[in-house]
């Protein structure tokens, strides 16, 4: 069988050298109309539950934010795990579902466990769902620092009231300005 191969190969290298031709063009053409991403979505069906909790240490928002939210939202359906965070004024959740589970359905799901937990949480402590997104939209912490011994135009060196005031008149309405970030 081999050997018909290579004697049709040498005898008839024309009708060969066509076949490899078509099937080249065929491979470009095949490779231009695939649907290929830069950066494909291989992420998780997630939503994501922040509560903004001023004044809250991490472990008093752990203790009666973020573990209060994780108790109530065991037992979704589908549900895969769920993980948290909690900083200093901010308490974050991450239901994670189980791949090919409807995104608005899980959205639904945590949404009515979310009014539950309202009961359960401080006066004046409101969760909010955030935006349907990706991993790759992960909250982005920041601080503002001054270099050791940098001085303002004044002569005098920057204060902590001074960075909090960079950040809340310069850093944070330039922030607004771009698409996708939300306070």
């Amino acid at each position: 069988m081999f050997e018909r191969i290579l004697h049709i190969s040498i005898y008839q290298r024309g009708l060969v050298l066509m076949a490899v031709l078509m099937m080249a063009i065929i491979g470009v053409y095949s490779y231009q109309k695939l649907p290929i991403d830069a950066v494909p979505d291989i992420t998780n069906v997630q939503v994501q539950i922040n509560t903004n909790a001023p004044g809250y240490s991490p472990i008093e928002a752990e203790q009666r934010i973020t573990f209060p939210i994780e108790t109530i939202m065991a037992g979704l359906p589908h549900l895969d795990y769920t993980r948290s965070i909690s900083r200093y004024g901010l308490s974050q959740v991450t239901v994670i579902f189980k791949d090919g589970t409807d995104v608005y359905f899980a959205r639904q799901q945590v949404s009515q466990r979310i009014q539950e937990a309202k009961g359960r949480l401080p006066v004046g402590i409101e969760p909010m769902m955030g935006p349907i997104s990706t991993g790759l939209g992960e909250i982005f912490m920041w601080t503002v620092d001054a270099k050791p011994g940098a001085k303002k135009l004044d002569g005098s060196e920057y204060t902590t009231t001074d960075l909090r005031e960079i950040q809340d008149w310069v850093i944070r309405p330039q922030l607004r300005m771009v698409k996708g970030v939300r306070n």
